[in-house]
């Protein structure tokens, strides 16, 4: 599966949980930690933990597991997919880190056309 397919992959599964925020960046010219990043804020402890594990549910039912997955018990949950990784946050925890100033310098990918996918 290719990065596009994960990261629609995972949009859609953070949208269908109600993800606060969706957002997403390119930073292959930025880094060689990934290609893409993935961002998406929960409410509650319980909500950063389910969106989580959604994403990594439907990534497995397309036969995509993790590379390696961080934070399973903090306000901040990372997945790492290799080219694609996804950060999912506490509003505590992305209002502390601010991932999208440090990574105002990629190119934002407009989430909508993948939420509103299946909608068309």
């Amino acid at each position: 599966m290719d990065n596009t397919q994960i990261i629609k992959t995972a949009i859609k599964a953070l949208s269908d949980k109600k993800a606060v925020d969706i957002f997403a960046v390119e930073v292959a010219d930025l880094t060689i930690v990934a290609d893409t990043f993935v961002m998406a804020g929960g409410t509650s402890s319980t909500h950063v933990r389910a969106l989580a594990d959604e994403v990594e549910y439907q990534l497995s039912q397309q036969g995509i597991e993790p590379h390696h997955i961080e934070g399973k018990n903090t306000g901040w949950i990372l997945l790492d997919y290799t080219g694609v990784v996804i950060h999912i946050f506490s509003q505590q925890a992305r209002e502390f880190y601010s991932l999208e100033r440090l990574w105002a310098d990629g190119k934002q990918i407009d989430v909508s056309q993948y939420i509103d996918a299946e909608d068309k």
